[in-house]
């Protein structure tokens, strides 16, 4: 959530982090503002709402300045209002923040007896303040920073600039992740590779507890004792083309498109097409003598996690546990040395994952990361990686990213149930060679697109949705409700299908549509009579099935939507599709923001 970008550089700044700001708008924002450093002083333009608010903000009153800070915040302490937005400033320094300052209640008590004067309701502004009492104590610029810095508590990444020194930036972090820049005779600041990718490629990671002091001329790093460090300057692989939505109407819809391409790239990275055999990045460890893994993850990549829990178990016949990143590390887990801890992230900056690898960390495991962005905080941190090709994906609701995380697992299913000895070179040649055909059977899903956009028009005018599933599709159940809800507001639950009788069975009549996720196989006829009992009850059923399992379930169903026949391994994969279209095509009738819903972030640094 929230993006930060500054800029020390030879041109006009305020267009260049305006720009820079656009590439950030994925991570969910609701302000934006820009501060730079005008003949010395510190001059700002904020407003409320998306950036082409504050775009037109700076066509009535331009920014000039060759340094500057710019902000895109998501709310958490103070309402989304133009006051409350970043940078926060007095006339000696300007803030930006992404994070949460965790003592920031006893530090404005402080700060306001010491003099110091409030304006806004966010926890930010207690660093702006702490800077100013020090600044106007007598420290210099840097010796302020490094002492607010001391004070400070919680998740943050900081960018600030002074009044009087146009050639001074610093950046620190603890908890959130933040890059440096380097170009000629001029340097960025951002909280992504993708933010600084138009204005250079050489980038430096600041690492947990580092702050930087940004000139024109470079930077110097230090850690969180102060020592200066050196930090390795890496050319990213990011491109700086803008990232757009082509002839789609939202980044949604064309991300959606994209699921047949991104499927098989993820997968023609592991996986030979001539000898069906699965190979894995290098791993620092022994693929068959991991006795156990703890998954942990949020939100659709947890989702993405729990379909490899049934293919990790079934397939390598390895135990797995899972938890969701947020509760993990508080229900302390004892966790045996030498196990596998396995992570999933799209954005590989999800503070609530990274609080789950310190544990694991801390509990002796092993740590094997699945990310999308190979130059995140999670990657850096983690023994191994497994890349999941899907390319940004600016939706705020995960798409083409969580198809790309199930190639992955499925793969890594493979390869540790042939490390294992759980299944011969036989069945992971069959195996794979059905994971080879999910690209064209997704497009051929695609198809659909029309159908499917019938089917939503029942949904939209509907509060409450039931999804059922079993076995390694019911996790398919719970991503196709938490799209409808994400993004159409519709309340909607997930259930595995055989739970229905156990509670949510009551909930069921004529009003409360139920979508089931059905594909032939060996659990087919389970979940056919638990879609009979919901027939039963009034329930209108819509099924996403194969032809063999539509044509079983006609009498029962009220829609139908006719998937290609798959492999049951390669199943979860396939129908993640529809549901996620489904939810767009509802979303859209319903007129909401789909690519930036409401109140959501794409990537959530803060707990």
């Amino acid at each position: 959530m929230c993006g930060i970008v500054g800029v020390i550089g030879r041109r006009s700044a305020a267009p260049l982090i305006l720009e820079s700001l656009r590439r950030l708008e994925y991570r969910g924002y609701d302000s934006a503002g820009i501060a730079t450093l005008v003949d010395g002083a510190i001059q700002r333009r904020r407003a409320a709402g998306k950036l082409n608010n504050l775009a037109q903000v700076l066509d009535a009153e331009p920014l000039d300045g060759l340094t500057g800070i710019g902000h895109t915040r998501w709310a958490t302490h103070g309402a989304p209002t133009e006051n409350n937005a970043h940078p926060h400033a007095t006339s000696r320094v300007a803030v930006v923040h992404n994070g949460i300052i965790e003592n920031h209640v006893e530090l404005r008590t402080e700060l306001s007896a010491a003099g110091q004067s409030f304006v806004t309701q966010t926890d930010t502004e207690t660093v702006v303040q702490l800077v100013d009492l020090l600044l106007q104590q007598g420290l210099a610029p840097i010796a302020a920073a490094a002492e607010a810095f001391r004070r400070l508590e919680g998740a943050y990444a900081l960018a600030m600039v002074f009044a009087g020194h146009p050639d001074l930036m610093i950046a620190a972090c603890h908890g959130a992740p933040l890059a440096v820049g380097f170009g000629e005779n001029e340097m960025f600041v951002g909280s992504d590779g993708l933010a600084l990718a138009p204005l250079t490629r050489r980038i430096a990671y600041l690492r947990d507890g580092d702050w930087a002091v940004v000139t024109r001329d470079g930077a110097t790093f230090h850690d969180a004792t102060g020592a200066e460090v050196k930090r390795e300057i890496k050319l990213t692989a990011l491109s700086g083309a803008a990232v757009g939505k082509g002839n789609y109407r939202h980044f949604m819809e064309k991300e959606l498109h994209e699921h047949p391409a991104v499927i098989g790239d993820t997968l023609r990275q592991m996986i030979n097409p001539g000898t069906r055999a699965v190979t894995l990045p290098p791993m620092p460890f022994d693929l068959a003598r991991v006795k156990r893994i703890t998954m942990s993850a949020c939100g659709s990549a947890y989702y993405a996690g729990l379909v490899g829990r049934y293919w990790l178990e079934e397939v390598a016949r390895i135990p797995v546990d899972a938890d969701v990143a947020s509760e993990f590390r508080y229900r302390n887990p004892p966790m045996e040395p030498g196990g596998l801890g396995l992570l999933v992230s799209q954005s590989g900056e999800t503070a609530d994952t990274m609080a789950a690898l310190h544990y694991m960390r801390a509990q002796g495991q092993q740590v094997l990361a699945i990310v999308n962005v190979p130059e995140s905080t999670m990657a850096r941190a983690s023994d191994a990686v497994m890349q999941t090709i899907a390319g940004p994906e600016i939706g705020v609701a995960s798409t083409k990213a969580f198809t790309a995380q199930l190639s992955v697992l499925a793969c890594l299913a493979l390869a540790l149930g042939r490390a294992r000895g759980a299944i011969d070179a036989t069945e992971e040649a069959r195996l794979t060679a059905a994971l080879l055909e999910v690209p064209s059977r997704a497009a051929e899903v695609l198809e659909y697109d029309a159908h499917i956009q019938r089917i939503a028009a029942r949904l939209a005018e509907a509060r409450d949705v039931l999804y059922l599933g079993r076995g390694s599709c019911f996790p398919i159940a719970l991503e196709g409700a938490l799209k409808l809800k994400e993004i159409s507001y519709i309340h909607a639950e997930g259930y595995a299908a055989g739970e229905m009788k156990h509670g949510p069975i009551a909930l069921i009549d004529r009003n409360v549509p139920v979508i089931a996720i059905v594909p032939s196989g060996p659990l087919f006829e389970k979940t056919a009579s638990n879609l009979q009992e919901a027939n039963a009850r009034g329930g209108q059923v819509i099924v996403f099935s194969d032809a063999e399992g539509a044509e079983k379930l006609k009498n029962i169903a009220t829609e139908t939507i006719i998937l290609p026949k798959v492999d049951p391994f390669v199943a979860p994969i396939l129908h993640a599709i529809p549901v996620q279209l489904l939810a767009y095509h509802v979303a859209v009738l319903k007129g909401t923001d789909v690519d930036q819903p409401r109140n959501l972030a794409k990537s959530v640094t803060v707990e």
